[in-house]
């Protein structure tokens, strides 16, 4: 089993900044994809970047130029910097990883852009 715990949340102006944390533990294994996920009500789970063990990084269309997503293989964490947040960002904020055959999930963290 892996556990995701997941950090930084929280409410911010329209142009501002977050960063969100994801440590992961228990059953690591060194190869891995792990991300960013978002929801907000009635809509599906959309990804926002995923970085894997090698450091190769994907964004979703919408967060591309804004945010950055990094790794620190060694805490088993990787980090989500957003940049020029926007009110269409506000959504929970899932940590995923994915080894081997397996698919872990955090908890959520909100995420909320508003003056």
């Amino acid at each position: 089993q892996v556990q995701l715990v997941e950090s930084g949340g929280g409410l911010v102006q329209p142009g501002g900044s977050l960063r969100l944390s994801c440590a992961a533990a228990g059953s690591i294994f060194p190869t891995y994809t792990m991300g960013w996920y978002r929801q907000t009500p009635g809509k599906q789970r959309e990804l926002v970047a995923s970085i894997n063990s090698l450091g190769s990084t994907n964004y979703g269309n919408s967060v591309k130029g804004r945010f950055t997503i990094s790794g620190d293989n060694a805490k088993n964490t990787v980090y989500l910097q957003m940049n020029s947040l926007k009110p269409e960002d506000t959504a929970v904020y899932y940590c995923h990883r994915a080894q081997l055959i397996y698919d872990y999930w955090g908890q959520g963290t909100q995420v909320t852009v508003s003056s």
